[in-house]
């Protein structure tokens, strides 16, 4: 090694450990080599996968487990059971007075009802290390693996699996014949490893929620009718035999006299692997930023069409604002592929039942907040969906704002509905931001939430987990903006990408990186907005005239506290910031605008109320407004103001 090039990567190390210590936490490590062979007649696939296993922990491992996520497709499964029993609930009615009840309404009993030729199911019908056969033990969804001899610490060990499979009739996600007609959404169709970590197994058997996987490899070869165009996670390998549009320009596909096509795709430190098929599906795709984007989608009409160009030119637009604000997209390529029952998110791609752009940005945000962080979805579900909902919010503001009236593939109806959102969004919040402080204030009045800690499959309505995972994770980082100041909530994001992406954090890690970053304590916010459902409520007390200073009493209804912005507007068009940090975060935010701002004692948790002063008589008050940005999550902002009478 040159002298000089040494030098400056000892410098460089020794930069980037004064910043902030990076992580060394251990994790697995793996690698897929996938052969299947798909009978489109039948339904029915066969396949092997050579498994390469890292096991980077200090513990011995005498057994290792998998998930069979297509067993829940069959009547009475896991996943059947506790669908109808939920929708057993009643939520209310709606305004013709029938009762709602909480049913995840894409599964109902749907599965109760398959026949035989539509159930899914995944079965392993052998797995050898060594060429010796492991014992194999089934628990609906969880395959068991007891080890004939044990995985040591910090060693590899290599894996055959021979499976079968037959793909259900599209209920949840993945599976065949959609609404939208397409043949099939291939999620969680291979026997896939369960993620050993610091905390043990995480063996969740599949009920209704989310994933959770070993960062790895695949290599995967899909052999199926040469009539149907394979979209996936990661990058075809002979594409210029292939054709479908993913050729080389110039290139000439020379036509097969095979009836079948093996399509093979590779992808790098992911921890999952979609595919979907259909003989009716167009690609249309784009390089932005290093970056092919795809789109790959079934045409209906003109209609169809001009929705699916749009979903690639305003991915197209975003992406460069997406990777200043959440951090540069690592692979080198995403599609977008219509198929399953909504919008879900996988390595490299998501599945998408239409080409509405707010579901479009929202499963491309996953790419940051799950499919690069890889938090535990079971366990901290709001770290996935929340974060993801702020990130959508944000994205869809900035393309409504900059670019969506641009669009040669909207009408001008489209337009006006847009003009429309640009002005709800110069009026208060960002519109995504709004709808999710509004879900979450309803879920906080309904009697039904749970702690954000509650594990995914374990909450007692879908209503409490939606509402708790997707509005209130949201609404976390959005009002710890309001905590920090928005600034360094945007510094806390970009380090969080930099120092957790392929490292699997957990809601203590994300918040030790927003301490380093704010220089300040937010252990109580976690505690409060995470691991209890106390509220915050403020309001306006007694104003009062005392020593020829108008003193203003606050009062803490609620049980969370939380540092306040007061603003005090003046009847002369004048306005002053009355900022009163909370003792438990050791500190203050800095000042977010140019209006003139009085940092006051801490508010201690434990007091009731908190009396400050201004030097302004109460004669020359308008009004006293508590959180004016509201981004507080206050759940009765109806004390929030008072207005000073004439």
């Amino acid at each position: 090694m040159h002298k000089s090039l040494f030098c400056t990567l000892i410098l460089a190390a020794f930069l980037s450990k004064t910043s902030y210590a990076q992580p060394d936490r251990w994790q697995q490590r793996i690698k897929y080599a996938i052969n299947v062979k798909m009978d489109v007649q039948n339904n029915q696939f066969s396949g092997t996968e050579q498994i390469d296993y890292w096991n980077n922990s200090p513990d011995t491992l005498n057994r290792v487990f998998f998930h069979l996520y297509w067993n829940a497709f069959q009547p009475n499964s896991s996943m059947d059971v506790r669908s109808r029993e939920l929708g057993k609930i009643e939520m209310g009615t709606d305004r013709s007075g029938n009762p709602i009840y909480d049913w995840d309404d894409r599964v109902k009993d749907r599965i109760s009802k398959l026949l035989e030729s539509e159930e899914g199911y995944q079965k392993v019908k052998s797995i050898k290390i060594d060429g010796v056969e492991q014992q194999l033990i089934v628990h609906e969804t969880i395959l068991e693996v007891k080890l004939s001899k044990p995985i040591l610490p910090k060693s590899k060990t290599a894996l055959e699996v021979a499976f079968e499979a037959q793909v259900p009739i599209q209920i949840r996600r993945s599976g065949r014949d959609n609404a939208e007609g397409i043949r099939y959404s291939m999620s969680q169709w291979y026997p896939k490893m369960v993620e050993y970590d610091y905390q043990g197994w995480n063996a969740n058997p599949y009920i209704a929620r989310e994933f959770y996987g070993v960062w790895g490899d695949f290599d995967v070869k899909i052999n199926i009718d040469k009539n149907y165009l394979v979209a996936a996670t990661g990058v075809l390998q002979n594409a210029n035999n292939i054709g479908y549009g993913y050729e080389d320009a110039g290139i000439k596909v020379l036509a097969t006299k095979e009836k079948t096509l093996t399509w093979n795709f590779k992808g790098e430190n992911i921890h999952d692997f979609v595919w979907a098929a259909d003989p009716t599906y167009k690609h249309i795709s784009k390089k932005v930023n290093g970056v092919i984007l795809n789109v790959f989608y079934k045409p209906t009409d003109k209609t169809g069409d001009s929705a699916w160009n749009n979903v690639l030119w305003a991915a197209e637009k975003v992406l460069p604002y997406i990777e200043k604000r959440f951090g540069r997209y690592p692979y080198q390529q995403y599609s977008f592929i219509q198929g399953g029952d909504g919008g879900m998110e996988y390595a490299m791609a998501t599945l998408l039942k239409s080409a509405s752009l707010g579901t479009v940005f929202h499963e491309w945000m996953h790419s940051w907040y799950q499919q690069m962080l890889g938090t535990n979805e079971s366990l901290f579900p709001w770290m996935d969906e929340g974060f993801t909902t702020y990130a959508e919010g944000e994205v869809s503001s900035y393309y409504r704002q900059n670019w969506a009236a641009q669009s040669p593939f909207i009408n001008n109806g489209a337009k006006a509905g847009i003009a429309s959102a640009i002005e709800k969004d110069n009026t208060r919040m960002p519109l995504h931001q709004y709808n999710s402080y509004r879900g979450y204030v309803d879920l906080a009045n309904s009697g039904l939430e749970e702690p954000l800690s509650t594990h995914a499959d374990h909450y007692n309505t879908n209503y409490a987990y939606s509402q708790a995972s997707y509005s209130k994770g949201s609404v976390f980082m959005t009002q710890l903006g309001y905590i920090v100041g928005d600034s360094v909530r945007d510094k806390i994001l970009m380090e969080y990408y930099n120092q957790w992406r392929f490292k699997h954090p957990n809601a203590n890690d994300f918040i030790r990186v927003a301490e380093k970053v704010s220089g300040l304590e937010l252990e109580w916010y976690k505690e409060y907005w995470v691991n209890s459902t106390k509220t915050i409520d403020y309001a306006i007390g007694n104003i009062d005239l005392i020593n020829n200073k108008t003193t203003i009493t606050v009062k803490r209804k609620g049980k969370m506290p939380m540092p306040l912005d007061i603003v005090v507007t003046f009847k002369d068009g004048s306005k002053e910031i009355h900022y009163i940090p909370l003792n438990l975060m050791y500190g203050a935010k800095p000042a977010e605008n140019n209006i003139p701002r009085t940092v006051h004692t801490e508010w201690k948790w434990t007091d009731p109320e908190y009396d400050f002063t201004t030097e302004r008589k109460i004669t020359e008050i308008k009004s006293i407004e508590i959180d004016p940005t509201h981004r507080l999550a206050d759940i009765n902002s109806g004390n929030d103001k008072l207005v000073v009478p004439n």
